[in-house]
């Protein structure tokens, strides 16, 4: 009897093992559902944030000071992300622009002379013309390294020997 009793329950819990995760009833991504009256994806609740949305935000916002560290990060960001279509200088005739795609605008175009730091981390963050966005790929911290960097691009072009603080000045004209 007992015997008899195990190989029925093994039989019964092996019956049940044909049912898998597919043919369970459930609601796919936007589709209809009846229960909910409209899409099977709900809203979140009211005042729920997303984890790291809090930093992401304050990152966004708060342009960091201008470091030597935050130029360096910059100069290296840029020539990874920018230089394939701007170039190493700025002047918008990277690699892929020498095999046929869009020119950029140069660094050093009198409009974006004039544009204001916030102009190129949003062209950075959404894209602008032929430029997609980059959001996904470089963190706002390094959005605002890479703007420091082109900064110092178009401040480098019109440098005069003015702008050099007196004792690197001194040292520049001691050399030969």
């Amino acid at each position: 009897m007992n015997r008899m009793t195990a190989i029925t329950g093994l039989v019964l819990m092996l019956g049940g093992c044909n049912q898998n995760m597919d043919t369970q009833p459930k609601y796919n991504s936007y589709s209809d559902a009846p229960l909910f009256r409209g899409s099977s994806l709900r809203p979140p609740p009211a005042g729920t944030v997303a984890q790291g949305d809090i930093e992401r935000e304050w990152a966004i916002r708060t342009k960091p000071p201008m470091t030597r560290e935050l130029l360096a990060r910059g100069q290296n960001r840029f020539q990874i992300y920018c230089t394939p279509c701007h170039g190493q200088t700025g002047e918008g005739n990277g690699m892929v622009v020498q095999r046929g795609m869009p020119h950029p605008t140069s660094y050093f175009d009198p409009r974006l002379l004039a544009a204001d730091d916030q102009h190129f981390f949003d062209v950075i963050t959404n894209g602008y013309g032929a430029m997609y966005s980059y959001a996904s790929r470089v963190e706002p911290r390094d959005r605002w390294a890479i703007v420091a960097y082109i900064r110092a691009l178009q401040h480098s072009r019109h440098a005069s020997l003015d702008d050099v603080p007196p004792d690197a000045r001194a040292k520049l004209e001691a050399s030969p």
